[in-house]
Formats: structure tokens, C-alpha cells, sequence
């Protein structure tokens, strides 16, 4: 590849970043200047959490209920009959610190970050964006920070009630559906599972958060070109969040300790 060819590949990248970055560091000095936008706020922690709730519902329940039938498979085909009820700790880890968060945070990408880019990316092109600016509103801290606060904070507590979901789906499936020992996958989960395994998974759904609300926003304040602009920003937003979820994740996994 000619080096002229590499150089006009790499800038608009460079520029792109630079554009998310000034995004961020404008959106964390807002959080400390008043006014706050309580009313959009709590509109956004609608939007995000309780709107959120069926898709992570299904996704968590089904998620678990997979899990369960392969722990299952695996423990009697490789271990020995009977050694199912030994299963529940497996379950229960993967779910909270891996499967639960990355399910949720790819979830709410395809819900609320192209909501979200789609939103504001309409805002822009119809020129919404600039009437606020000349009515001297801040459209960073009207448009940006409710979604992010909202985001960091909902992640988390979606992640929790997957959790929940995932793990009673498994029980349900194990226990009622594959006649596993109550007493014993009961005991073995409740001793084995920690609750770092818990809160660590929530760590990352809120970091996913902040990835999902600031691509979302970034690409709606990026659209042009009418609707087409529009419909790219959120295809965008969603790619871009998605496998940014995917990779973020494995560092995380390599950061966190295992265990306190």
C-alpha cells in the first residue's frame, strides 16, 4: 500500500477519536456545573432502565437456560452421572461476570445507543441542535449528560436483575427440568459464589454504559445528510458499541481480579 493511501486511511480515524475524546473530557466537566437536567434525566433513566426491561428479561432467561443445558451436557458426559448438582457455581460465575453483562450491554447498544444516535442525529439535521445553541443553551450538558449519568447507572442495575433472571432460569432448568439434587446445587452455589463475581460484573456493564451513551451521542452529533446521514449514524453507533463492548470486555476480565 502506497504510503500517501495509508496516511489518508489513518487521519480520518485519528480524527474521529479526537472528536470522541473532546466529547468525553467537554461531558465529565458537566457533571459538576449547574443547572442539572433533572426532568431529561429521569426521562433517560425511564428510557434506559424500566424500557429495558423485557429484552434483558428474555435475553437473561434464555441466556441462563443455554448456560444451564451445556453445564449440564458438560458435567454428565465428561464428569459422571450425578456430578450435575455440581454445576451451579459454574453457572452462576459465567452468568454474573461474563455472559449477563456482555448480553446486556449489547442489548441496550442495539436499543437505547441507536435511539440515541438516531435522536440527536435528527436534532442536528433539523437543525434543532444549532436553535439551542443560539438560544444559549449548552446542548453538551442538555443532550449529553443526562444520557450518560442515566447509562452509568442503569447498566449495572440491569446487569443485577439479568443476573437474577439467568441464575433462576438455570435452577429452574437444572432442578425441574433435569432432576439435579436441590440440596446439593444449592449448597454448592451459595458457597462457591462470591460477591465480588457479582459486583465485578457490574463494573463492567457501568463501563459499557459510558461506551453505549457516548458513541451514541457522538454519531448523533456527527450526522449529516439528511435521513440517509441519519440511518448511517445509527447503524454506526451500534457497531461501533457493540464491538467495543466485546473487546473492552476481555481487558476487563484480564484487569479485575478474580477474586478479593
Amino acid at each position: 500500500m502506497p504510503a500517501g493511501r495509508g496516511f489518508t486511511l489513518v487521519t480520518p480515524f485519528l480524527f474521529q477519536v479526537g472528536e470522541l475524546g473532546l466529547l468525553v473530557s467537554r461531558t465529565f466537566r458537566n457533571f459538576f456545573r449547574r443547572p442539572f437536567e433533572g426532568e431529561n434525566f429521569r426521562q433517560q433513566l425511564e428510557e434506559i432502565g424500566v424500557r429495558s426491561l423485557p429484552v434483558v428479561s428474555l435475553t437473561a432467561a434464555f441466556g441462563g437456560l443455554v448456560f444451564a443445558l451445556q453445564t449440564y451436557v458438560g458435567f454428565h458426559r465428561y464428569i459422571g452421572q450425578g456430578t450435575e448438582a455440581y454445576g451451579g457455581p459454574i453457572l452462576s460465575l459465567g452468568l454474573c461476570k461474563e455472559l449477563i453483562p456482555i448480553l446486556v450491554g449489547l442489548m441496550v447498544s442495539g436499543r437505547v445507543g441507536s435511539a440515541m444516535a438516531a435522536e440527536i442525529g435528527t436534532m442536528k439535521i433539523t437543525e434543532q441542535v444549532d436553535a439551542l445553541h443560539s438560544l444559549g443553551a449548552d446542548t453538551n450538558r442538555y443532550l449529553v449528560v443526562p444520557r450518560v449519568l442515566a447509562s452509568f447507572l442503569m447498566l449495572p442495575l440491569l446487569t443485577l436483575y439479568g443476573d437474577i433472571i439467568g441464575i433462576a432460569s438455570g435452577f429452574i432448568y437444572n432442578i425441574y427440568g433435569m432432576g439435579v439434587n436441590r440440596i446439593i446445587y444449592l449448597r454448592n452455589t451459595l458457597l462457591y459464589l462470591e460477591l465480588w463475581d457479582i459486583v465485578s460484573g457490574m463494573i463492567k456493564a457501568s463501563i459499557f454504559g459510558l461506551m453505549i451513551a457516548f458513541i451514541g451521542c457522538w454519531q448523533g452529533l456527527d450526522a449529516e445528510g439528511g435521513a440517509e446521514g441519519v440511518g448511517r449514524a445509527t447503524t454506526k453507533a451500534v457497531v461501533v458499541a457493540s464491538i467495543g463492548i466485546l473487546i473492552v470486555n476481555f481487558f476487563l476480565s484480564r484487569i479485575l481480579p478474580s477474586t478479593l
